[in-house]
């Protein structure tokens, strides 16, 4: 027989589970706001440096679920990403390219300002760039948004995603060396190990809508078929140190073009989608710790304000030349206020293979605030752009 504590721990997950997702159909019909926020308040309340009820995170299965959940939505991403659009519209590339790079030097000087070391601030910078789509995916799908506004920030948060992990394993790699002579070398691994995990996620983009042709009942097997694929592709780039994030973007991306439908009705991947992405917004805030966030704190409200001001500010300069209004363009650079998740998973990464930053409690500090309040400024801008159901 297993004594309680052993059963207390088995039963630690499910229980947080059943009471997050409690907590997010709750408190979405009492306040209108995101379930997802109420999902990462439950995930940091009940973590092991606050409450103590769940484990404390060390990677292993519970990560590889969390990273499984997570491809589903950037497979998702991707397969709504259009690149015939991004070539006749380069004025929306050029804006996706300025808020990135603004966002990073901006960050990076508001970090030195505050005394942080030049290697730390670079990698705050890197992760600052990033737009969250787990949130982005969630909020448009729960609000049923759609038009101008949900287009460009399904498009800028994947280009977001992209340039954050190339930048953000340059400076690991770069870390690792800790020699600037080694700079080149970690940019080009980096580019590297991208082009890897791209070329991987394109093959299983051929694969499985060739295997589903041969098949038949594309629109009956789709779901399952494309699940199955990312759960797999994800754990042959968590195998081979990849980026899932870039191979799962790629799979959704491939398999647009090759036209297999992916119905309303399969968004979120039906019920074992919503069951992960419980998972993983409970996954993301606990692996934060209260201490961190309060250490943090004056700095991640300078971060979160900057990073938001040029993001917001470089989307709305070309919003005209990308064919939308001032105003559009302005809760276009809003509604990329999500960046939790994302940053979570690349930091767990980074801490597996050794890069374990004390120093980063600022970014800490920012994640909790925008797993709360990124989901509520993305889906206030949809709501102000008319693009939902929501009045």
């Amino acid at each position: 027989m297993p004594d309680l504590l052993t059963i207390l721990t088995n039963l630690s997950w499910p229980f947080a589970i059943c009471i997050a997702w409690m907590a997010g159909e709750f408190g979405k019909r009492w306040t209108g706001l995101p379930r997802i926020s109420f999902y990462g308040i439950v995930g940091f309340a009940l973590a092991s440096t606050q409450i103590g009820v769940l484990p404390a995170t060390s990677g292993g299965t519970i990560l590889l679920m969390a990273d499984v959940a997570f491809g589903l939505i950037l497979f998702e991403l991707g397969y709504r990403i259009n690149l015939r659009w991004l070539r006749t519209n380069p004025w929306f590339t050029m804006a996706a390219l300025v808020e990135a790079l603004g966002t990073f030097v901006a960050v990076y000087f508001v970090a030195l300002w505050f005394g942080v070391s030049t290697m730390t601030a670079l990698m705050l910078a890197s992760l600052a760039m990033s737009t969250s789509p787990a949130t982005v995916v969630r909020i448009i799908n729960e609000q049923r948004s759609s038009g101008q506004v949900t287009e460009r920030v399904l498009h800028l948060s994947a280009i977001n995603c992209v340039l954050s992990v190339f930048t953000f394993n340059v400076i690991v790699g770069f870390w690792i060396f800790h020699s600037s002579a080694d700079i080149g070398d970690a940019t080009i691994s980096s580019l590297v190990a991208l082009l890897i995990s791209g070329v991987v996620g394109a093959v299983f983009g051929v694969v499985v809508p060739a295997l589903l042709r041969h098949l038949g009942n594309l629109s009956q097997d789709a779901t399952v078929a494309f699940a199955l694929a990312v759960i797999l592709l994800v754990s042959i780039t968590y195998t081979m140190n990849l980026s899932p994030v870039v191979a799962t973007l790629a799979f959704g991306l491939t398999a647009r073009h090759r036209r297999v439908a992916f119905s309303q009705a399969q968004r979120n991947f039906g019920a074992l989608g919503e069951l992960l992405t419980v998972l993983l917004f409970v996954y993301a805030a606990s692996t934060l710790e209260w201490r961190e966030v309060l250490a943090g704190g004056a700095l991640a409200v300078t971060v979160v304000i900057v990073r938001l001001a040029t993001k917001t500010l470089g989307v709305t300069v070309f919003s005209q030349l990308s064919g939308i209004s001032w105003r559009k363009g302005a809760l276009t650079g809003l509604a990329l206020a999500p960046v939790s998740v994302f940053v979570i998973l690349l930091l767990e990464h980074a801490r597996l293979r050794g890069i374990d930053i004390q120093e980063l409690r600022s970014m800490a500090a920012v994640t909790m605030l925008l797993e709360v309040f990124g989901p509520i400024i993305i889906q206030r801008a949809l709501i102000w752009a008319r693009e939902t159901t929501e009045a």
